[in-house]
């Protein structure tokens, strides 16, 4: 290929691979509105961000923490409701039945144990948050301490 061929096909290459970059980069900022989540449509399995939107707008929804106290102290969800494990059976009185309670935890292991337990007592509208505070963090929610 001759010089005077080779610099315009160049900067067309140049061209598209500055585009693409710029189509796949994010260029957003962090402290963009969470999207909108429709607290009467959950999914049996929410993510964090999800439940950081239902907290910015506000909505009526349980979130309840079923670490241990130590884990709980040790950073969790901002308006958690801590309910560790071994109390959930004798504390049914305090999950309400008219809105949606999300179970979290560490991982999402025992949050979605206790998630199944609860359907079987019967609740309908209980979801799991996967990834527990783990993915919270990781998705660089604010944690209390």
């Amino acid at each position: 290929m001759t010089k005077s061929r080779q610099t315009p096909l160049f900067l067309l290459l140049s061209l598209a691979i500055a585009l693409l970059v710029a189509a796949c980069s994010s260029g957003g900022s962090s402290t963009a509105p969470a999207a909108e989540v429709d607290v009467n449509a959950l999914p049996d399995t929410v993510t964090a961000q999800q439940v950081a939107a239902l907290q910015e707008s506000n909505a009526d929804v349980l979130v309840l923490d079923v670490r241990e106290l130590s884990e709980y102290e040790a950073g969790h969800i901002p308006g958690v409701t801590l309910m560790p494990v071994g109390e959930v059976a004798s504390r049914l009185n305090e999950i309400p039945e008219d809105k949606p309670v999300i179970v979290t935890c560490r991982s999402g292991n025992r949050s979605g144990q206790v998630a199944n337990f609860l359907r079987e007592q019967g609740y309908e509208n209980i979801h799991n948050m996967q990834g527990g505070i783990l993915a919270w963090e990781a998705a660089g929610l604010a944690v209390e301490r």
